[in-house]
């Protein structure tokens, strides 16, 4: 019987890939095509959806051209923001920005070119579908190099093929539909630099972690972590080309909006619009909606960069003893049940009148599944030897989380670390049980490991609890008949 499972193995580990990448990809085109004629509801994507007209027409990365300011003119006055429409920018082409990455309103660009923008909506949804698709084997291979047995990285490789909101994303025009696969297939590529010294893994890597970063830059901080681990593990030609790569990627960028603006800028200048609202007064280190009109106003991206970096110091300076709750808010918001999405677009009629009941199963559908990963990926944390594979993830979970605490968090964010999560519980499910066993024997590290572990579940299972509670009025009136016009603010 050995012979056979030892020549079967290999195929499975072939055929697998394709079969849940085509389970994945079916259950995000199911969502696309019943919403063929859905529009698009939020602000992020009318910027992303102006830079791709702009790139798609030939102009440049601009945005808010005449046609577009007027809407946004007449959507701000709605809110009681006044703009005086005299000192409005007149060139046909819009304006030059720098406040978005590039990677993803190119992305978009380069699928309006072949569709045509009529189209544009459905034709990116598909794309988008294909591409997020890949999460699931991707997260296969994680889970195998994370130290899983085959069938845990089979079990796990569904989390991200049917996760709810996974699933639903590609409805949207959001970075996350780029940075994802851009970011789990790195961290693929990374596990695999390590355990071979072939430089091909070496440079995928450094090429993913760059176009990761130009899609959304708050990440640049992980690759540089790890080109400084790499470099104290005398992988030096490893850390070399994850660097070098990285700057080649980043670095063109980056001087483009430096002469842009004149002065040194990185690959976008929406961090001092992020800390505005981050450590805003009558925010919680959240998006706000109030609070976040403020600085659209302010069509010059550098200016409002600066604006925003030194209001948000003066809100530290009037009030340092809020941060330490603010951060904890902030690391609240990151872990946070995904439901904030599904209300606003609900309570503003995009879903139309659904049943009470089937509200309620859809939030629950929506909210459970971290919830039952979450334990999991903690055991796989707190399981196995300190390899490089659980140092890569240690490194990214540690670095995310900090970038996030220090700036600004949602729970979306925590999407882009569901397939490491994932992989973390195929480990989990291979190697737990040992820690368990030390446990039960009296090993003490494997106590304190598994205390450690408990004691953040448990911290999860609390912030939930107090989220679920702050939010109970408000969701008592969506679960209510008047549900689907309750206008909730995003």
């Amino acid at each position: 019987m050995t012979p056979v499972r030892d020549r079967g193995l290999p195929a499975l580990r072939r055929s697998f890939p394709i079969l849940i990448y085509t389970v994945a990809l079916l259950a995000r085109l199911a969502p696309v095509v019943v919403s063929r004629d859905l529009g698009i509801g939020l602000d992020d994507m009318f910027q992303f959806d102006m830079l791709a007209r702009s790139l798609a027409a030939g102009h440049g990365f601009r945005w808010y051209s005449p046609s577009d300011l007027g809407q946004i003119v007449t959507a701000l006055r709605a809110y009681g923001v006044s703009i005086d429409e005299a000192t409005l920018p007149s060139d046909p082409r819009g304006i030059p920005t720098s406040f978005r990455a590039p990677l993803y309103p190119a992305f978009l660009s380069m699928v309006y070119t072949v569709s045509g923008l009529q189209d544009r909506f459905f034709a990116t949804r598909l794309a988008q579908a294909f591409l997020t698709a890949s999460l699931a084997p991707l997260t296969y291979g994680l889970a195998l190099q994370m130290g899983a047995r085959e069938k845990h990285a089979r079990w796990v490789a569904w989390a991200p093929a049917l996760w709810p909101m996974l699933v639903l994303f590609p409805l949207g025009l959001a970075t996350e539909n780029l940075f994802q696969p851009l970011l789990t297939a790195g961290v693929l590529a990374l596990c695999r630099a390590t355990a071979s010294s072939r430089w091909r893994w070496q440079a995928a890597a450094g090429a993913l972690f760059g176009l990761a970063v130009l899609t959304r830059s708050v990440i640049v901080i992980f690759p540089i972590l790890a080109a400084a681990w790499l470099w104290l593990r005398k992988e030096r030609s490893s850390a070399a080309v994850l660097v070098g790569l990285l700057l080649v990627l980043t670095v063109p960028w980056s001087l483009r909006n430096s002469l842009l603006h004149g002065r040194p800028t990185f690959v976008e200048t929406s961090l001092g619009y992020n800390l505005y609202l981050g450590y805003h007064p009558e925010g919680d280190g959240s998006f706000v909606f109030g609070p976040s009109l403020d600085l659209i106003p302010i069509l010059d991206d550098a200016e409002r960069d600066s604006r925003g970096r030194t209001l948000a110091l003066e809100f530290i300076r009037e009030n340092p003893w809020r941060l330490p709750g603010l951060m904890l808010s902030k690391l609240a918001h990151l872990w946070g049940l995904e439901d904030r999405i599904f209300v606003y677009f609900y309570s503003n009629g995009f879903l139309g009148r659904l049943s009470p009941l089937l509200v309620i199963a859809l939030f629950l559908i929506l909210v459970l599944p971290l919830p039952f990963l979450a334990p999991l990926s903690l055991l796989g944390l707190a399981s196995g030897k300190r390899d490089a594979p659980w140092t890569i993830a240690a490194l990214l979970l540690a670095s995310y989380m900090a970038v996030h605490v220090l700036v600004m968090a949602e729970e979306r964010f925590h999407l882009a670390l569901v397939p490491l999560l994932a992989a973390l519980a195929a480990r989990g499910l291979s190697q737990g049980r040992e820690l368990i066993a030390r446990g039960r024997q009296g090993d003490a590290g494997a106590r304190r490991l598994g205390f450690a572990a408990g004691t953040l579940m448990v911290l999860l299972l609390l912030s939930w609890g107090l989220e679920l509670a702050a939010n109970s009025d408000k969701l008592a009136v969506l679960f209510g008949p008047e549900g689907a016009s309750a206008h909730f603010d995003y």
